[in-house]
């Protein structure tokens, strides 16, 4: 990568987003950890039949799995968010993967619903979102020039995985029933463990390079070479362990960094979100229901569906292809607001679809608003607040969102209950999603560009940003600050040195009295042992 060769005696430079080599399997993980996400509580929805049967309950009553999950993915945003600040990502993301897991093969064990509710629902929610949070962390710290298009195609798991977990789901179902569905289902999420396995920081290594590096460089740049020198080496050496003993506690990482509420911007991205998810999931939910209504037959209204997640997969990584060009990164809040104003008017235009053929269009236009919807909405939370102070803004946005969730659906069908008029749904899910789209577009420019002179998140991070990569670039400013230190060394090492230039200077003194030895050069002390070149340190690095 161009670095510095540590062994050389020079420092290791920061540690930057490669943009690619290992970056590669983390968006692997990424892409797979998204997909369990998403998909996984509505892939569920296959065993409800049969729980009801088992069970003797309701439909609504089996439906609660999936929002259980639903909810603990979005309100246990904050958790998650204290979590990975205190330990990291990797370490969380595996413990998520054996919760998960452990979820879905206690449920296979339930003898009541409310049992399913405490495995499959809270702890299987709950793994979930311990791995879906640092994953999109660690995306965003291996990337930054391709990080639209990394963000594309994680997103593009949740179409994917929909698409394959269901069906799975259905021959599992029909060969081994419910429970041993449940039993290998809790199997296929142990893979998150290995995704989180993947999920190397960027500065492992970097303490110990930086230790290596720095003995080298002050023994090289320090000390006089030749009989001196190991014992020049091992004081270097005590004092770098006085110098830890002394050294001022560094401060504690903020959990949970509430600071960013100063942020007008996240204020703005924050709100517009909360109106957007009232209406956005509302349309591919009723959507099933309303072609029946319409007199649609039971499998082609189930193929809606799939349009839409078809059309979904490639929309994704198209829009992160195009929100990744010079001249649309700059702007992609505005892409994000053109995006939701396209999927708002998706809505309203398709309320009085009457057919199928206006219903497949709706599809089409729905999945490709959709696709740039779900590909630019972490992207541009990245832009706005940093790459440091990410880990705890989705967890706050994701709590905000957890509580537009539980309004929004909730209420639609309330209101098809009440009025027995899909129209009057589409129209009012359509009007909220445009108006988020207004909101944030007219907002970013009165409130941002106009009048702001404030730096930019990334030149300004914060101690409570909780990154991976924050840390290692206080160590690395830690690091130079002390190389930089190299003029004014610890008592113990002046001693060493000051010792070493009066033998030095001693012995130079007494050949040039006797006549022999070699001439020395302005600016140079000759070494104790002989006169070679490679044996002379010059004075001015003192």
């Amino acid at each position: 990568m161009g670095r510095p060769d540590p062994e050389e005696g020079q420092l290791p430079a920061p540690v930057k987003p490669p943009d690619g080599g290992w970056g590669w399997i983390v968006l692997l993980g990424c892409f797979v950890i998204t997909g369990f996400s998403y998909a996984f509580p509505k892939a569920v929805s296959v065993y409800f039949k049969e729980l009801m049967k088992d069970f003797h309950v309701g439909y609504s009553d089996t439906a609660w799995i999936s929002s259980i999950m639903l909810a603990m993915l979005y309100g246990t945003g904050p958790v998650c968010s204290i979590m990975v600040n205190q330990f990291g990502c990797r370490p969380v993301m595996l413990i998520g993967g054996l919760l998960a897991s452990a979820g879905m093969i206690l449920a296979s064990f339930t003898t009541n619903i409310i049992e399913l509710y405490l495995t499959a629902g809270v702890l299987t929610g709950l793994g979930m979102a311990l791995n879906f949070q640092p994953s999109l962390i660690m995306l965003g710290t291996y990337f930054d020039k391709r990080r639209p298009l990394a963000n594309g195609l994680a997103a593009a798991g949740s179409p994917v995985f929909l698409s394959s977990l269901s069906p799975l789901g259905q021959v599992l179902l029909e060969k081994f029933g419910w429970r041993g569905g449940f039993l290998i289902m809790g199997g296929l999420l142990l893979n998150c463990c290995t995704c989180g396995a993947v999920m190397r920081p960027l500065d492992m290594g970097m303490k110990r390079k930086m230790g290596k590096a720095q003995d080298k460089y002050e023994a090289k740049e320090m000390l006089p070479i030749g009989g001196k020198s190991e014992e020049g080496i091992s004081t270097t050496d005590g004092t770098k362990k006085g110098k830890k003993a002394k050294k001022k506690p560094k401060k504690g990482k903020k959990l949970l960094d509430f600071s960013i509420f100063s942020n007008r911007g996240f204020i703005i991205y924050t709100i517009s979100k909360f109106i957007l998810v009232l209406g956005l999931f509302v349309p591919p939910i009723l959507l099933v229901n309303y072609a029946k209504d319409t007199g649609v037959p039971d499998t082609e209204a189930a193929f809606l569906l799939s349009i839409i997640g078809f059309i979904d997969i490639f929309a994704r990584p198209a829009c992160g292809m195009v929100a990744g060009l010079k001249w649309v990164r700059p702007h992609v809040a505005y892409l994000f607001s053109f995006s939701m104003l396209f999927n708002g008017l998706t809505d309203i235009c398709s309320a009085r679809a009457s057919n199928y053929t206006g219903l497949v269009i709706f599809c089409v236009f729905f999945g490709i608003s959709y696709g740039m919807v779900g590909a630019l909405q972490f992207e541009v939370l990245m832009a706005i607040v940093g790459s440091q102070k990410f880990s705890s803004a989705i967890g706050l946005v994701l709590l905000i969102e957890a509580f537009a969730v539980l309004i929004g659906p909730p209420s639609a069908g309330r209101l098809v209950d009440a009025l027995k008029n899909y129209e009057v749904i589409f129209y009012l899910a359509g009007s909220e999603v445009v108006l988020s789209a207004l909101f944030l577009g007219v907002a970013s420019y009165c409130c941002l560009n106009r009048g702001k002179k404030e730096p930019l998140p990334e030149n300004n991070p914060s101690a409570g940003g909780g990154s991976d990569t924050e840390e290692a670039e206080s160590d690395v400013q830690e690091a130079e600050e002390h190389s930089s230190d190299n003029h004014q060394p610890a008592h113990s090492t002046d001693n060493a040195v000051v010792v070493a230039n009066e033998e030095a200077n001693h012995v130079a003194e007494e050949q040039r009295g006797e006549g022999g030895g070699c001439p020395a050069g302005d600016g140079e002390v000759l070494a104790r042992d002989g006169c070679n070149a490679d044996q002379m340190v010059e004075r001015d690095s003192f």
